[in-house]
């Protein structure tokens, strides 16, 4: 059954239907399990998730037209010109963007040609490699903050476990390393540069 020459319903759907599924599992895998829990960025949790599912359902419509290579690189040039006004990106968020755009296009471009057993495969070699670096090889960079300590009697150097754990409670940051600087005795206060994993 058609109208205006589209059909209402073709085999097509069950599969795009699968298809998501399977892609929106893997990209709650990465985004919600692996990503979030060290981020604890909401606003980069929905702009992977809406990116993701444009980019899926995108490609998924371009498949069914045939195209030239030059058009549909031309599709896929207007992201290169689409910036978002603020603040520049981190570059792990860069990269998780990256990640979430090309397990969209994959899930969604593979052909007869592309057996589940290789889109399943491709999926979990991603996930398991973010969640290997992100969990277990604990790339983590060494951050420092400087502030102001009113409590003097715990800067001298025996006290330092004391100064290290009354840093820790107020700060909420697991500290690494905690060095003294200018000590005012007159307001019985210390600037203290304390160094945490980022």
């Amino acid at each position: 059954m058609e109208f205006l020459d589209i059909p209402f319903f073709d085999d097509d759907f069950f599969k795009m239907i699968f298809r998501f599924t399977l892609n929106f599992i893997f990209l709650t895998v990465i985004i919600r399990f692996i990503y979030y829990p060290d981020s604890k960025r909401k606003d980069y949790v929905f702009t992977y998730y809406l990116i993701s599912i444009i980019v899926f359902f995108l490609c998924f419509t371009l498949k069914k037209y045939e195209m030239d290579i030059g058009m549909a690189l031309g599709l896929f040039a207007i992201f290169g010109i689409i910036r978002y006004r603020t603040n520049p990106v981190d570059i792990k968020e860069m990269t998780y963007l990256f990640v979430v755009i090309g397990v969209s296009i994959i899930n969604s471009l593979a052909n007869k040609k592309m057996s589940y057993a290789e889109i399943l495969t491709a999926n979990a070699v991603i996930i398991f490699v973010l969640l290997f670096i992100e969990k277990y090889w604990a790339l983590k960079q060494v951050v420092s903050k400087s502030v102001i300590y009113e409590n003097i009697q715990n800067i001298k150097p025996e006290n330092y476990h004391l100064l290290k754990d009354d840093l820790e409670k107020r700060t909420g940051l697991e500290i690494n390393k905690v060095k003294i600087g200018d000590v005012d005795f007159l307001k019985d206060t210390a600037k203290v540069t304390i160094f945490y994993f980022n």
